[in-house]
């Protein structure tokens, strides 16, 4: 299974992604990363995306969630779905907001990765879940997995 980002350019994130883009919520970059996924084994129904930043550690003390989807059916996912496509389930990122939340490098330049799990069922998820119960819930039902990385500057 592979994925691919138009929004994510020789490894680079666009501005529009993140703290440079124009368009927030709550002051939250929310204009969301498309993908397209592709080879995802025959017996899929659903996947997940985990959007996250392993290299806010040392500034928060824990890896920074910006994105939880879950119950995708799309093999292509279209730039800003996670306001305009409700055909998902989305959890809470680390803003505590049910939504995309972009990136937001506070100290230095930060790689984000984005995460798709290919699962075997829809999960029993509802908006606001948190990345413990997405855990949870994929358990055993993960069939592949894949992920594409993008740095952003501060």
């Amino acid at each position: 299974m592979q994925i691919s980002s138009e929004g994510i350019i020789n490894g680079v994130i666009e501005d529009k992604y993140g703290k440079r883009g124009n368009d927030f919520i709550n002051n939250v970059p929310a204009l969301s990363l498309p993908f397209s996924i592709t080879d995802a084994p025959t017996e899929t129904k659903s996947f997940v995306v985990v959007l996250k930043d392993d290299d806010a550690v040392p500034v928060a003390g824990f890896p920074w969630i910006h994105w939880l989807a879950a119950n995708i059916t799309d093999t292509s996912v279209p730039e800003n779905a996670s306001r305009s496509l409700p055909s998902f389930v989305q959890g809470v990122n680390s803003w505590n907001m049910p939504f995309y939340g972009g990136m937001m490098p506070p100290n230095a330049p930060h790689r984000y990765d984005l995460y798709v799990y290919a699962l075997d069922k829809l999960l029993p998820l509802k908006d606001g879940f948190t990345y413990e119960e997405l855990k949870k819930a994929m358990r055993n039902n993960i069939l592949a997995e894949t992920k594409i990385s993008g740095t952003y500057d501060n």
